[in-house]
């Protein structure tokens, strides 16, 4: 089966969503989740952070990246290359 991947595309207008939706992207095995746009970097700190919790967990990974700098295409592009499947990329808007 396909591990989806997820681009995170940035401003976060309603911040309290990030926990529930780095939850569904380990329930959903994702391989990916990229971030996009103004903060990216500081962005995936913070998505790691909530991927680690106390890191007692250890089935809690998913590879994060972030992309300062780039097109949401260009991310988009990234994405699709990251594993040798046809998994589903997403967009997500908080």
């Amino acid at each position: 089966m396909s591990e989806p991947r997820y681009v995170l595309q940035l401003p976060v207008r309603e911040p309290g969503r990030l926990p529930e939706f780095v939850e569904r992207c380990l329930a959903a095995k994702a391989s990916l989740i990229a971030v996009v746009g103004e903060g990216c970097a500081d962005m995936e700190d913070e998505i790691d952070r909530l991927i680690l919790g106390d890191a007692s967990d250890e089935s809690r990974f998913v590879t994060t990246s972030s992309h300062p700098g780039e097109t949401l295409e260009e991310v988009l592009e990234f994405a699709r290359l990251w594993a040798d499947d046809e998994a589903q990329v997403v967009v997500v808007r908080l």
